[in-house]
């Protein structure tokens, strides 16, 4: 609720790290599932979780690359799941609904960014169908688990490219004007969107839905759709990335936590936050930023990117309009029951 879309003084800062954030939260016995949970951001929220005692499943569409990377991670298994494909997802629910587990804690960490127009089998696009669609489809599908947990929360990862644009409901997926800026940040605003409208059907069986805005952190393999098995390679150029002040002349990353540049430990601090932080427990369905609830901009200036701009990823108002985050939810709903190749 847009109430609620305040800062509430948690007492941590930009610059606090998953760990620091976590001190003193003792999560033995519960259950947690991180997609991508095995690179960047996704890893460290990972291994911060699983030191505070949790234990994990990494879902991951290379799950022996994964468990190679959380080979000192303890109490952690991986499991495959391909977001861009629903028959993935299905079988996923499926193992871990069988295993009997409770789910207190689900991460929908992982994500693209960038690239040239790429569709699923479907004829979805990328960006929205796997870093809202795929993570919407997996949630609903972990829901009983979620429910017997009696006190889960769901964490999605946003950005603040939230900020670019509302939903294309008339073209959601590209079918003209594809722009991989626009596509991303339409799938970032549907993050938090989804999240509005979880925390309101949801909220009466005690699962709470937050956003998390991570920011700025080089080398976290953020970066295009990846035929399975390939290696990334970087979206923007060293050139490019110096111009926006993310790496300095010599190639190493900028850190500069009070301009959202910002280590993997930092910026997996605000995952576990909202997954764990107490000062939450009444409150969802909002925008979390810097290790607390992000301020409403109701005067949103546009982003520009550069070493001396200031990037803004507060939240604006067409992300959490609740009559939108109801409309995109019915909207998810239809595109997941349609069949093969339905462009929608």
């Amino acid at each position: 609720m847009t109430h609620q879309q305040h800062p509430i003084g948690s007492g941590f800062t930009a610059a606090s790290t998953a760990d620091e954030v976590l001190e003193g939260i003792d999560l033995s016995g519960k259950h947690v599932i991180v997609t991508g949970g095995h690179r960047g951001i996704g890893l460290e929220t990972s291994r911060a979780l699983s030191r505070a005692g949790a234990s994990l499943v990494v879902a991951a569409r290379n799950p022996d690359r994964a468990a190679a990377a959380l080979a000192d991670t303890e109490r952690v298994e991986t499991s495959r799941l391909d977001l861009l494909d629903p028959a993935s997802i299905d079988a996923f629910t499926h193992r871990y609904l069988a295993s009997g587990r409770p789910l207190h804690i689900l991460v929908n960490n992982a994500g693209i960014m960038g690239g040239p127009l790429v569709r699923d089998a479907r004829g979805y696009e990328s960006h929205f169908a796997l870093n809202h669609l795929g993570h919407f489809h997996l949630t609903l599908g972990l829901l009983p688990a979620l429910r017997a947990a009696q006190g889960a929360r769901v964490v999605t990862l946003s950005s603040g490219a939230q900020r670019i644009t509302g939903i294309r409901w008339d073209d959601p997926h590209f079918t003209t004007g594809y722009d991989p800026i626009m596509a991303y940040g339409q799938s970032k605003a549907a993050n938090v969107l989804f999240t509005v409208e979880l925390d309101r059907r949801w909220a009466a069986d005690q699962i709470r839905g937050y956003a998390v805005h991570p920011g700025v952190v080089f080398g976290t393999n953020l970066g295009p759709l990846l035929t399975e098995g390939e290696d990334r390679t970087p979206w923007l150029s060293d050139e490019e990335l110096r111009a926006m002040g993310i790496i300095d002349d010599s190639g190493r990353p900028v850190i500069d936590p009070q301009r959202e540049k910002k280590t993997p430990q930092q910026g997996a601090s605000t995952s576990v936050f909202a997954a764990t932080s107490p000062l939450l427990a009444d409150i969802g369905g909002v925008y979390l930023m810097d290790n607390d609830i992000s301020p409403l901009d109701t005067d949103p200036k546009p982003i520009r990117f550069g070493a001396d701009e200031d990037i803004p990823s507060t939240v604006v108002p067409h992300s959490i309009d609740p009559e939108s985050a109801r409309r995109l939810w019915e909207l998810s709903e239809r595109m997941l029951a349609r069949g093969p190749r339905a462009a929608g």
